[in-house]
This record gives structure tokens, C-alpha cells and sequence, in this order.
């Protein structure tokens, strides 16, 4: 009779693995449509244009001419092909999957899937880049008011807890 229960237990385990696993692939291709939808296949462009500029701003600054304008162009392949092996999709892709699946459930994930295909949703994803840029301008440009003052405050606490000299 133990032997039955034993049997049966290993096949309601099985059963229910293979619905865990069901699941957890039907989320993950969930969250795997909601990023190709959101276009988060382009999440690292700004880092491959932010180096290649930086290249380019240390080239201009040598002085470099014209006549070493292909030293600077083999340069910033070479800053592309580590950027492809740290930051390229397929290497973002599995991770990004798992961040979502964590972060939203199923139904969440085919909810928010349903906003992005809709026109305001389609808006959105065309938009939000610019408007993310210039949240962080207009962030920044804020910032510049309260730096100095923050500065200040700190200089001013380090110098308060600095020891008292006799």
C-alpha cells in the first residue's frame, strides 16, 4: 500500500511540476512579448552613442587629424564589440525576462502588453524617450540651484564633526 502512495505522490508531483513549468514558460514568453513590444531591445543604443562620442571627444582633444581618422574609427569598433559582449540584447535579453517575470505576474504582463498595442500605448513608447530626456534636463537644470547650497551643507557638517583642537 506504500508503495501506491509513493507511486502516487511521484505522479501528482510530476503533474504539477510540469503545470509549474507550463507557467513559468507561458510568463517568461509573456514578459519576453512585453519587451519586445516596449522595444527594450534598443535600451542600450544611448551606450554605444555615449562611447562612441566619448571616443570621438578624446580623439578632437589630441589633436589628432584627419590623417588618423581611421585609428578613431578602429578604436570605437573595438569599444563596440566589448559593449556587444556586456550590454548587447542577447546578453540583456534572460535577465530583462526575469526582471519582469518577478516584477509582474501573468496577467499583469499580457494587461500591460494590451496598453502598449493600443494607440495611447503605441504614443507612450514613441514619446517616453524624449519626455525621460527631458525630465532629466529639466532635473538637472534644478539641481544646479541646490548643488552649491548641498555642497555648503556638507562642508559644514564634516568641519562640525571634525575633533576640537585644544
Amino acid at each position: 500500500m506504500s508503495r501506491l502512495s509513493a507511486l502516487c505522490a511521484v505522479a501528482v508531483l510530476t503533474c504539477a511540476s510540469a503545470q509549474v513549468f507550463a507557467d513559468a514558460s507561458s510568463h517568461a514568453a509573456e514578459a519576453e512579448r512585453f519587451l519586445q513590444l516596449a522595444r527594450a531591445d534598443k535600451l542600450a543604443v544611448p551606450v554605444y552613442a555615449q562611447v562612441q562620442q566619448m571616443f570621438a571627444q578624446r580623439f578632437a582633444e589630441s589633436g589628432a587629424g584627419k590623417g588618423k581618422q581611421a585609428l578613431l574609427e578602429s578604436y570605437q569598433a573595438k569599444a563596440n564589440v566589448e559593449l556587444d559582449q556586456a550590454v548587447s540584447w542577447d546578453q540583456l535579453k534572460p535577465e530583462m525576462v526575469k526582471l519582469y517575470t518577478s516584477n509582474f505576474n501573468e496577467q499583469e504582463l499580457q494587461d500591460l502588453i494590451s496598453f502598449y498595442q493600443s494607440p495611447v500605448g503605441q504614443k507612450v513608447l514613441q514619446k517616453m524617450p524624449m519626455l525621460t530626456a527631458q525630465a532629466a534636463q529639466l532635473t538637472q537644470g534644478k539641481l544646479q540651484v541646490a548643488v552649491p547650497k548641498v555642497n555648503k551643507l556638507l562642508a559644514e557638517m564634516s568641519a562640525e564633526l571634525e575633533p576640537k583642537k585644544p
